[in-house]
């Protein structure tokens, strides 16, 4: 491995991190929105979180592979 294959790598690693960090940080603050707003019952809002966090980790999983 080379010195900018592993600079690359460094780099998807930390797209890959920030992406993930976004997408909680975005679920939980649609959760507060959802429970607030009072649309859904606690069980849908626990639901969509999870869904949002899933997204993130599969779009980090995109940008690492």
């Amino acid at each position: 491995m080379t010195t900018a294959q592993a600079t690359e790598q460094a780099h998807q690693r930390r797209e890959a991190r920030d992406t993930r960090q976004d997408a909680r940080q975005d679920a939980r603050q649609d959760k507060r929105q959802c429970v607030v707003s009072n649309d859904k019952s606690n069980h849908e809002c626990r639901q969509d979180k999870r869904q949002d966090k899933q997204d993130g980790r599969q779009e980090a999983r995109d940008i690492k592979y």
